[in-house]
């Protein structure tokens, strides 16, 4: 018989050493030893207040439990891979301590609601840790924003120049993702903050346990509704990791742009030199292996995605041993995203903007010929008619070459006769900014406002 097992009852024959290696999670589990400890004294709690298991179990089993634990911390504890899991390894230490009373603590619960509880309780803590490290990215690019709040660049479209903005209208573009990524963690946290124990291995338990009071211990918002979907439910995994990719899409788009920006071609920003590495053959190179990094740590946190639900899509209710495979992709996703997190605010914080260079390339690529457009249009034009007007001055321009303010007026008046000598006024960088104070502009006065009340929020 499997006499080392907990579940050995049932077997005549011990099991294959490498079919233990195999399905044993101990692993990568053994990070949510915490949590494990977590809820088991809460369960502990709750059996002996419905007078379940006595009071002195109930005693033995917290003060064994948090020996384990300080064990665990202080690096004393020896997982076995033959006890499979986590909460195994914890279980079999605590009986070995206490004798009988530990082999009570299991007393109205399974491993498939335990395993649900654990994970419920650590992404709830690492959300938590999520928003805090989107927190500091944003106090970050706010910085850079008022730092840097007169600096004009060309913003683009197609990455080809189209108008003239400011450079922290475009740190607050970011600012706005990941608000709505913290948003969208918020909301998922709603749906992790529920409490699965007590659902047993799939139909509920026949003692009389009171899962409102555990959730009340373990501060969850409520309890499942569903002992079949408590036990085989990961949605909330699966949406952490869907926020996640988002989240990890927003900070490819903006390592993207700083990998463009900091190329000699460019030279918009200097990442600081502890953000960067060299080559081993050209003296010269400096790499932003930062930002390229965590461009490619996107592609991993989209494939967790894809893997898990893969994992989920053809489970029948309820526990599978399939949904084993749903902690390597969610932990991978939460070190990468926490990772990335913290790394980009500190390289944001120390990066270096080079306004000369910005505002010069912001000058180029006729960046406001659509002033010059909504300038015929304040005169009575209609702005189909000025539209082609200005294409023909552009065209003009590129034959000859020249800019939109380096025509003469009496080259002007060759386009139309309406446009004055007030042009020059209306095509200068600050000009085109500043026009655009609507809600949601790249204006000087709209930027100022909309970054306080950023701050206000904070």
């Amino acid at each position: 018989m499997s006499k080392d097992k907990l579940w050995g009852g049932r077997f005549a024959q011990p099991t294959n050493k490498f079919v233990e290696e195999f399905t044993a999670s101990i692993d990568f589990d053994k990070r949510l030893y915490s949590q494990d400890i977590r809820g088991s004294i809460a369960h502990a709690s709750m059996l002996g207040k419905q007078g379940i298991i006595p009071s002195d179990d109930v005693v033995a089993i917290t003060a064994g439990l948090k020996e384990i634990l300080a064990q665990i911390e202080a690096g004393e504890f020896d997982f076995s891979v033959s006890l499979e899991d986590i909460h195994m390894n914890i279980e079999s230490r605590l009986s070995a301590k206490i004798g009988e009373a530990g082999k009570r603590l299991h007393t109205g619960r399974s491993r498939n609601d335990q395993v649900a509880l654990d994970i419920r309780l650590y992404l709830r803590d690492e959300i938590v840790a999520v928003a805090a490290y989107l927190d500091a990215l944003v106090d970050s690019l706010l910085f850079q924003a008022e730092s840097n709040i007169n600096v004009i660049m060309p913003g683009y479209t197609h990455l080809q120049t189209a108008q003239p903005i400011l450079f922290s209208h475009h740190m607050l573009a970011y600012v706005e993702m990941f608000k709505r990524d913290k948003a969208r963690m918020a909301d998922c946290l709603k749906r992790v903050n529920v409490l699965p124990l007590g659902a047993g291995a799939l139909a509920g338990t026949t003692f009389p346990i009171d899962r409102e009071y555990v959730a009340e211990l373990l501060e969850f918002d409520g309890v499942t509704r569903n002992s079949l979907d408590s036990v085989s439910d990961r949605d909330f995994a699966l949406e952490f990791i869907s926020a996640s990719s988002i989240l990890m899409m927003h900070l490819s788009r903006f390592s993207e742009e700083l990998i463009i920006w900091s190329t000699s071609e460019f030279k918009f920003v200097d990442l600081s030199d502890g953000f960067c590495t060299g080559s081993s053959i050209m003296p010269q190179k400096k790499n932003p292996d930062v930002p390229e990094l965590v461009r490619g740590k996107t592609g991993r946190v989209y494939g967790n995605l894809m893997a898990l639900l893969t994992v989920m899509k053809a489970l029948p209710l309820a526990y599978n041993k399939d949904m084993q495979e749903d902690k390597e992709p969610l932990f991978d996703t939460i070190d990468t995203v926490k990772g990335s997190l913290k790394i980009f605010a500190d390289m944001i914080r120390e990066m270096k903007v080079n306004v000369a260079n910005m505002r010069g390339a912001a000058a180029k690529g006729f960046s406001t010929a659509t002033d010059v457009a909504d300038y015929l249009v304040r005169k009575g034009m209609a702005f189909r008619d000025a539209h082609e007007v200005v294409g023909k001055s552009v065209a003009y321009c590129l034959s000859h070459n020249k800019d939109l303010p380096d025509l003469t007026m009496e080259e002007w008046h060759g386009f139309s006769t309406m446009i004055g000598e007030d042009i020059y006024d209306s095509i200068t960088l600050e000009a085109s900014v500043n026009a655009r104070r609507a809600t949601g502009g790249t204006a000087l006065e709209r930027v100022k406002a909309e970054i306080a009340r950023l701050k206000a929020e904070r």
